[in-house]
């Protein structure tokens, strides 16, 4: 047996979805078929990639290893055929790079809206995607710019920045002791073991800081972020998360006292007519995804937030 790109796909899937019937669903496929399907790939890979629980699948060490590799390769094949549908069509095409953000669905949907057909490539690495934009790979990349890590700017680029400063949370275990506070101290997450990705520039170092500030110095694990909401959901880590992450019925999202974490969120270009053509878009979509998130409208609306404050641009329905 050979891997093919539909195979890629679906440990994607599994992994994303932390089920065999959900990603079944996903990829529209039977449930059995995906069963019988993923144990022909770890046949062929020499090992289990999952583990099954009643709570669903979770990536295994190995699993880890091969989700790795195989998310930047299905994404840059979902690029490709999005280029060349446009490209064949005569239609514009926008090469959009990102980091993870909750806004990215409305802001390619409302692009689409206008007329313009979006790709898109996704990076953890910020001055990865800046650098793709100065060397005319990427036409706009939107990063976030995490607070006492400098991003590397190339000087051809122009820069906007949507949020001066934003917060980031914590996400725990549903049933975490700590959840029963709106917002928690690092001290109380002392003993717990933490979930960081290192490819995320900056992250690393931040949230190291951010302990010895505290006084507090609890064990972390390397990990890209699928793998540790996975690991969240389970009980295994706590881990570092965006303020406009949903809470979900095994996933609590929490303020950190004193928001001692924080990114500044940027949109780079060439040209300030390309920002100009881009930036409202993802204003309302950041905005949007902002007001759903309980956590961080609670925060936004708050009387206790400490300078600097992000401003809103309408008010909070």
């Amino acid at each position: 047996m050979e891997l093919e790109v539909r195979h890629l796909r679906a440990l994607c899937a599994i992994a994303d979805t932390g089920s065999l019937h959900r990603a079944a669903r996903q990829l529209g496929v039977a449930q059995p078929s995906l069963s019988t399907q993923l144990r022909r790939i770890e046949q062929e890979l020499g090992g289990p990639l999952f583990l099954r629980t009643r709570a669903g699948c979770r990536p295994t060490t190995l699993g880890r290893l091969v989700l790795g590799r195989a998310r930047p390769l299905v994404a840059e094949l979902r690029s490709l055929v999005t280029e060349a549908r446009a490209a064949a069509a005569g239609g514009p095409c926008l090469r959009v790079g990102s980091t993870a953000s909750k806004a990215l669905a409305g802001w390619l949907r409302r692009l689409r809206g206008h007329g313009q057909e979006p790709t898109l490539h996704m990076d953890l690495s910020a001055n990865t995607l800046l650098r793709m934009v100065a060397d005319g790979q990427l036409d706009v990349a939107f990063v976030h710019e995490v607070e006492g890590c400098p991003l590397r700017l190339p000087p051809e680029l122009r820069v906007r920045v949507l949020v001066e400063r934003e917060p980031q949370f914590v996400s725990l275990p549903a049933d975490h002791p700590a959840t029963v506070k709106p917002v928690v101290e690092v001290r109380d997450l002392a003993t717990d073991r933490w979930m960081i990705d290192p490819s995320v520039d900056g992250e690393w170092d931040a949230v190291h800081r951010m302990f010895r500030a505290a006084g507090v110095n609890p064990p972390v694990l390397s990990g890209d972020y699928h793998t540790a909401s996975a690991l969240v959901a389970t009980g295994e880590v706590v881990t570092v998360c965006q303020p406009s992450c949903q809470p979900r019925a095994d996933m609590a999202v929490r303020r950190l006292r004193g928001d001692p974490l924080g990114v500044r969120l940027l949109l780079a270009a060439r040209t300030e007519t390309q920002l100009d053509g881009v930036l409202p878009a993802l204003e309302e979509a950041y905005w949007e995804v902002a007001r759903q998130a309980p956590a961080y409208r609670e925060w936004l609306e708050g009387d206790d937030i400490r300078p600097p404050v992000p401003a809103l641009p309408c008010p909070l329905p």
